[in-house]
């Protein structure tokens, strides 16, 4: 018998809640979009913004903070400058700079030089220097889009398939989307607004051919992304590789929560044909809910040990998982189960696909 820490007769009307809920969700986009908006846009990382990686170590038993150091670093004429510590307690430094018309070892021979005239005691050891240019960032910069877009559109494809057997629909509009997609990136339009729109035009699409569970969890995917990088954008974090690792990771999370409960509501379809929609969309989402509150709250357990612990590294990609599954978790109960309500079958529905079989 497995473990439940919630009582199987439980009954909480989630689906009451659901005005409630879009309020809340729709005050947190609204929140981290006029955040971005008033930035000029995401602060990009070198990955996406080009530049300079020096990676350096002060080698003495005195405690400098990062803030000292991007002082010691303020007359060095070096651009777009930003201080990481790497190891709390270990003076290891992540020293990026936006500076494109440097060669690495100049760079390397000016942050040593600032270095070492405040920190005079210390030795200073440049122990990693990386570049990237602004082709390769660029580059960088558009996979990324490509890759959350092109995830997003293979989950309509196979949560059409499994929920409501439509392959073939599905595999049309992703295929038609794709092909629009490639063609419009060729003649020079900027993949991001291509991006934006690719979206928008799929969730219509879900709306207009009644893909009605993959509308759901498209909807609660987006919700995810869009709130996780208002977060950081509030917090100042940078957006990066990791950065969108961290972003794809929460995408199949909360995929993978929203399955559990879409599976659910459909089994209870199959059983509960008297039951109201709502009904049987509540009860499932109760039925789940043990198991949802076991796994993410592990979950959150590691990610939350990783970004107290992790040291400055892995810091930012902690963080973005811990925002990430908690409201991915939210999204899975609050948004992707009430859209189903919204736009799914309705009772007479039910009762006539439970009659068929």
């Amino acid at each position: 018998m497995g473990i439940s820490i919630i009582k199987p007769d439980t009954r909480i009307n989630f689906i009451g809640f659901r005005k409630v809920a879009y309020v809340i969700s729709a005050i947190c986009i609204l929140v981290g979009v006029a955040s971005i908006a008033m930035q000029g846009g995401p602060r990009f990382g070198i990955d996406f913004a080009g530049g300079v990686v020096v990676q350096a170590k002060i080698d003495t038993e005195t405690d400098i903070s990062s803030e000292q150091v991007q002082r010691a670093l303020s007359d060095s004429g070096l651009p777009g400058m930003v201080v990481q510590a790497i190891l709390d307690g270990k003076n290891e430094y992540m020293i990026r700079t936006s500076a494109s018309d440097m060669d690495t070892e100049e760079i390397r021979q000016t942050v040593t030089q600032e270095l070492s005239k405040v920190f005079t005691d210390a030795k200073i050891e440049i122990r990693r220097t990386e570049m990237v240019g602004p082709k390769v960032s660029s580059d960088l910069k558009t996979n990324a889009l490509k890759a959350m877009f092109y995830a997003v559109l293979l989950i309509t494809i196979y949560i059409s398939g499994r929920f409501e057997q439509k392959w073939m629909i599905a595999g049309i509009m992703a295929v038609a989307l794709f092909l629009g997609l490639t063609g419009l990136d060729f003649i020079g339009m900027p993949m991001s607004f291509l991006i934006i729109g690719a979206l928008c035009i799929s969730v219509g699409l879900c709306w207009y051919l009644k893909l009605n569970y993959a509308l759901g969890a498209v909807v609660a995917l987006i919700h995810d992304v869009i709130i996780t990088i208002g977060v950081f954008s509030i917090l100042g974090k940078e957006f990066d590789l990791t950065t969108i690792a961290a972003l794809l990771t929460i995408i199949g999370y909360s995929l993978n929560d929203t399955i559990i409960v879409f599976d659910r509501i459909r089994e209870n379809m199959r059983s509960k044909a008297k039951d109201s929609f709502a009904t049987t969309i509540n009860i499932s989402v109760n039925q789940t809910l043990s198991r949802t509150i076991l796994t993410s709250g592990t979950t959150l357990l590691v990610v939350l040990t990783l970004a107290i612990l992790g040291g400055g590294a892995i810091h930012d990609f902690a963080i973005a998982l811990l925002v990430g599954i908690a409201v991915g978790t939210y999204s899975s109960i609050f948004v992707a189960s009430p859209i189903l309500l919204g736009f799914g079958p309705s009772a007479t529905d039910i009762e006539e696909d439970n009659n068929d079989k």
